[in-house]
């Protein structure tokens, strides 16, 4: 029986790229706003592999994304009149146009909840921007590390006080999905073919037999009744 299903958010949920480019936009008129969106994110997993690997102790990613920012800021020379409300960007991400409906229709039967590497506060602020019907909030701050650390899903799944075997990881990377896996939870992919923008090549297919491969959060909620 599923009792609840979890979210990758960053991607899977909404579209961080052009939301990011926006706010850069409006900040530095002048910069290839999609190019610095990209570079921002590029450095997302090297800053949160110093925590995984236990170089670093934990910090929320928040902290991550600033210190990211001031090196994309540096790459880019540019220096923000509004640093700490450019970061907030990432509390501004639109959801993809099915992710609302279809999260709606979910929790009629199931209970959902973000399982992000992005912290309690940042999901909170994104939820009541976007208007995400979250039950709960989980995932890295519930674990103090990041996925796909396999203590991420577990510690998500304690949580909620359900059996991993009962939850669902729902994820638009097939990485994400493959560690959920491992760590005894059930998945779902559904594809994000533009989250990298037009030119992207990676997690367009599933790359393996996953338990529900979906088109979209509304076709997903479909499968589960």
């Amino acid at each position: 029986m599923i009792e609840a299903l979890i979210f990758d958010v960053f991607g899977t949920c909404v579209d961080w790229r052009n939301s990011v480019s926006r706010d850069v936009s409006a900040e530095f008129p002048d910069v290839d706003a999609h190019a610095f969106a990209d570079h921002w994110r590029g450095l997302y997993q090297p800053a949160m592999e110093t925590i995984r690997s236990g170089s670093r102790d934990y910090v929320k990613l928040d902290e991550l994304h600033l210190m990211n920012l001031r090196d994309t800021c540096a790459a880019f020379a540019v220096s923000p009149k509004h640093e700490d409300d450019l970061n907030r960007a990432w509390e501004r991400l639109d959801p993809w146009s099915d992710v609302v409906p279809g999260l709606t229709m979910i929790k009629r039967g199931h209970i959902i909840a973000p399982c992000s590497n992005g912290s309690i506060g940042l999901m909170t602020r994104l939820a009541k921007y976007g208007g995400l019907p979250w039950d709960a909030i989980v995932g890295a701050d519930i674990a103090r590390d990041y996925k796909p650390k396999p203590i991420t899903y577990l510690a998500s799944c304690d949580a909620l006080q359900c059996r991993p075997d009962g939850v669902v990881m729902v994820a638009a990377h097939n990485d994400d999905l493959a560690a959920a896996r491992a760590a005894g939870l059930k998945t779902a992919f559904v594809p994000r073919p533009t989250e990298h923008g037009p030119n992207q090549t990676t997690d367009l297919e599933p790359s393996e037999v996953w338990d529900i491969i979906a088109t979209d959060f509304i076709d997903l909620a479909r499968q589960l009744t």
